[in-house]
């Protein structure tokens, strides 16, 4: 499992890590609606899955904002963004700062995602920052998990990833 710190201090990780060449695990989370949202909902087409702690604080804010504004060049991929927010705080945070081109996505009910992913942090209840990219055909083809929750990802490195699956 990666060692992961959130402001310095080692957290534990649930489920099983990920890794490129591997299949995408499935997973249940809630769209801004309420409606649920799993792997298979994006089929066909290039996932850049950009996971955060909590959206409305500042690197993770950063974080979104980054990858939409990325996103209009990246052609046929879905950009995702994965928190433990409820899904009426993403949508208000959203329609704040202007988000169009990311799906913003709860793992607020099951953790469905975080365990799938290997990214819920047990003490916090929250999901350790990290970006993967899955391609058309679900195979994961980058994953970034941050070594220290409140540092960037590598926003150049996903963003070649998503380009080279699409």
């Amino acid at each position: 499992m990666a060692e992961i710190t959130f402001k310095n201090n080692p957290v534990t990780l649930l489920g099983t890590e990920v890794k490129v060449e591997e299949k995408a695990p499935d997973f249940k989370v809630l769209a801004n609606d309420l409606s649920e949202v799993t792997l298979a909902d994006t089929k066909g087409k290039v996932r850049l899955i950009s996971v955060v702690p909590s959206i409305d604080t500042g690197v993770c804010d950063q974080q979104t904002r980054r990858f939409n504004e990325e996103a209009s060049s990246l052609g046929n991929v879905e950009v995702l963004t994965v928190s433990v927010d409820l899904p009426f705080a993403q949508k208000r945070w959203c329609a704040a700062a202007g988000i169009e081109n990311v799906q913003t996505l709860s793992d607020h009910r099951e953790l469905s995602f975080g365990q799938a992913f290997g990214v819920a942090i047990e003490e916090l209840r929250l999901l350790a920052r990290s970006v993967f990219v899955i391609d058309s055909n679900d195979v994961v083809t980058y994953a970034e998990y941050v070594s220290e929750a409140t540092n960037h990802p590598d926003y150049e490195a996903a963003i070649e990833a998503a380009k080279a699956a699409n």
